[in-house]
């Protein structure tokens, strides 16, 4: 992981080492984007990570239903809150 994130000069900001109970969100969602989108996929260039990449956080937002959401999206269900 680490080397294809140096090959595209991205960094990482993680919790303390360790303690990835600092930042729960941030880890379930490393976990998630890791098994769903990075696990199946390989980027020729830095251009193409950021188009598929930008394609996958709106189908995680707006269309991937989440069970602890009531099976909605996020997007969904921020807006059903706001009413």
């Amino acid at each position: 992981m680490n080397e294809f994130l140096e090959s595209f000069q991205i960094r990482r900001s993680l919790s303390m080492k360790g303690c990835p109970y600092d930042n729960a969100v941030a880890e379930s969602t490393f976990k998630l984007t890791k098994a769903e989108f990075i696990a199946s996929r390989r980027f020729g260039t830095l251009v193409q990570l950021r188009l598929e990449l930008a394609d996958y956080v709106h189908w995680l937002n707006h269309i991937r239903l989440h069970s602890t959401l009531g099976y909605s999206s996020p997007v969904e269900f921020r807006n059903a809150c706001t009413l």
